[in-house]
């Protein structure tokens, strides 16, 4: 067999080769899935891995000048850890951003509710009416935010018209408080929208047979709508906080001293100071943080869960 293979024109061989391929390709299911996800790994080893991969070297390299001492070490790591300063910024990081997305989750649930129970007619006219304002650039919205917060803004103006205070109210603009307003409303869409989902999916007979058990509309919101509705609020959750712990743009313009954050920080090593290994170092110290806290949060939702259901 093997001397007949031998002298096969190399046509004919290539030929069998192919029909051998196809059907192995046929018969496994293996490679029918991971053909379908080629391209996804493509796009996601060149956009995520090899990016992380050259920021984690550089992590493990040192300034010098204008260059890079490409020397390994984890000195940037030390000093990342020892220096308070790092740690501090960190901690009001996920402070804000912990604050703005209970705010945002807060805030959009009730109008995911409204238009998933209570709107019946034209319900992507209302969905496309709530995600309008987020159509506009981000970096207008927060400058119509530090315009409406200012001290000679929309509410100063409007209280000091009313007689309600004597002088502009300084905690509005330049602190924590204006980033977690900012943030807020920056990110209202998505949480809007995965918790409207999530509602829609409800099952409307559950309730009318709640409702003939005796259970009140209170309870039956705890009970029944809440509880299957947790998926949508857990990605509105994760949504909104991996994004918003390193944001750099509405610390800088809203934030003042006392609302700088981490972002803000890894923004200078990479631009003013030059640092590049210190920004990548507090880039790869700031992911695994929200990493780990998100992996603390799902596990914590899944026994909340496990325990309204």
């Amino acid at each position: 067999m093997a001397d007949v293979t031998s002298k096969m024109p190399p046509e004919t061989t290539r030929v069998q080769a192919r029909r051998t391929w196809k059907a192995r390709y046929q018969q496994s299911e293996f490679l029918k899935g991971y053909s379908l996800l080629l391209p996804t790994l493509i796009v996601l080893l060149i956009g995520v891995v090899i990016p992380f991969g050259i920021l984690i070297t550089i992590s493990l390299w040192t300034a010098a000048g204008f260059g890079f001492d490409t020397t390994l070490t984890t000195n940037n790591y030390k000093t990342a850890i020892e220096q308070p300063i790092y740690g501090a910024l960190l901690a009001r990081s996920f402070w804000v951003s912990g604050w703005a997305t209970v705010a945002t989750v807060v805030l959009s649930y009730p109008m995911a509710y409204y238009v998933a129970f209570h709107v019946h007619r034209n319900k992507m006219m209302w969905i496309v009416m709530m995600t309008l304002p987020f159509w506009t650039s981000y970096l207008l919205r927060v400058f119509a935010w530090k315009v409406v917060l200012g001290y000679e803004g929309v509410i100063n103006s409007a209280l000091m018209g009313l007689g309600l205070i004597d002088a502009p109210l300084e905690f509005l603009l330049y602190s924590p408080n204006a980033v977690v307003i900012t943030l807020a409303h920056a990110w209202a869409a998505f949480a809007i929208l995965p918790m409207y989902v999530s509602l829609e999916k409800i099952d409307k007979s559950l309730l009318e047979a709640a409702t003939d058990l005796g259970d009140g509309p209170v309870a039956r919101f705890f009970r029944i709508t809440f509880p299957l509705s947790m998926p949508g609020v857990i990605s509105a959750c994760l949504l909104i906080f991996i994004p918003t712990t390193g944001d750099y743009i509405t610390p800088a313009l809203l934030g003042g001293p006392d609302g700088m954050m981490i972002g803000n920080l890894v923004q200078l090593q990479f631009g003013p100071v030059n640092n590049w290994p210190m920004g990548a170092t507090l880039a790869i110290i700031l992911m695994l943080s929200i990493a780990a806290i998100a992996l603390v949060f799902l596990v914590l939702t899944k026994l909340v869960k496990d325990r309204l259901t």
